[in-house]
């Protein structure tokens, strides 16, 4: 029931940002939940902590969305959702959590301005965010510092990176997770086994290799959750960017249900790939793509 916008939205945000020359700036709201109020009328009792206000073991309301509370993301969607619908913004069809505003440069050119919101962290995007993040900062308290150009959003590192010709684009990079990932493969492998990823690995997986023809031992109980742990952080490295390691981990996930002491092998190879292999960029290039008609020649043989 929470806020939670779809990354998808966020990287077209950004390319949108870039193609209209558009501001990006991001918060972080304080005690979101209990900006909220219940909509159901939540009874419990007292515990020692109100002791001092002579109120323990006696029943009490709650009032506020309190954080652990089921129904509170919900509540608290809500409530930010009045606040954004005052302000002038209408909830996207294709994503709830993306809201948009139609608004005009100084120089009359048309554009939507967003915001986008993930449970407590905001996203916005116009021509002129300050006037919108002064609104947001009149209706709920902004954490000191969290103000400024995003520089991690969803798991991904954020940042303005310049090209060719100059310009300024957006780009999502997953670096920062895959290095705290990786550290935490490779630490757990020393352990167990006194080594280290391996030094050299040129590819995700080796050339040819067919995980169906593995006959070696299957996983014990432990080494089998090890797997798909490992399965599961591959699988947010190539969600926040890192696709060329998506065929790999498709073809490894397939195993998860009883996993071999080769496919494990072969995950830690994906893992030294990802650790010789660290940088990766989704740039949001606005510049129109150069495509050469050749390549469309109806005599070619497709």
């Amino acid at each position: 029931y929470a806020s939670v916008v779809s990354r998808d939205s966020v990287r077209i945000a950004f390319m949108l940002a870039a193609l209209n020359d558009l501001d990006v700036q991001a918060a972080d709201i304080g005690n979101a939940y209990l900006n909220a109020k219940c909509k159901e009328r939540i009874w419990t009792v007292g515990g020692p902590e109100f002791r001092s206000f002579g109120l323990e073991g006696k029943p009490l309301v709650i009032v506020r969305a309190l954080y652990g509370l089921k129904s509170s993301g919900a509540a608290w969607r809500a409530h930010l959702a009045e606040s954004l619908v005052e302000m002038g913004f209408t909830s996207s069809r294709a994503d709830p959590d993306v809201w948009m505003k139609a608004a005009r440069k100084p120089d009359g050119t048309k554009y939507y301005e967003y915001i986008l919101v993930y449970v407590d962290d905001i996203l916005v995007i116009s021509h002129e965010t300050k006037p919108i993040m002064e609104r947001i900062g009149e209706l709920y308290r902004l954490k000191e510092g969290s103000v400024g150009p995003p520089t991690r959003y969803l798991g991904a590192d954020v940042r303005k990176v310049t090209l060719d010709d100059g310009s300024e684009a957006w780009a999502l990079s997953p670096d920062s997770y895959c290095k705290v990932a990786v550290d935490n493969v490779e630490r757990e492998l020393q352990e167990r086994t006194g080594h280290r990823l391996k030094k050299r690995a040129d590819t995700p997986l080796p050339v040819g290799y067919k995980p169906e023809v593995d006959i070696t031992e299957e996983l014990d109980t432990e080494l089998h959750s090890l797997f798909m742990q490992m399965i599961g952080s591959s699988r947010w490295m190539f969600e926040l960017g890192r696709l060329d390691i998506l065929h790999e981990t498709s073809i490894l996930s397939s195993y998860m249900a009883s996993p071999r002491e080769g496919h494990l092998e072969k995950l830690y190879e994906l893992f030294a790939y990802i650790k010789l292999h660290p940088e990766c960029l989704l740039i949001m290039d606005p510049r129109n793509p150069v495509v050469d008609d050749r390549w469309f020649n109806v005599e070619n043989d497709w």
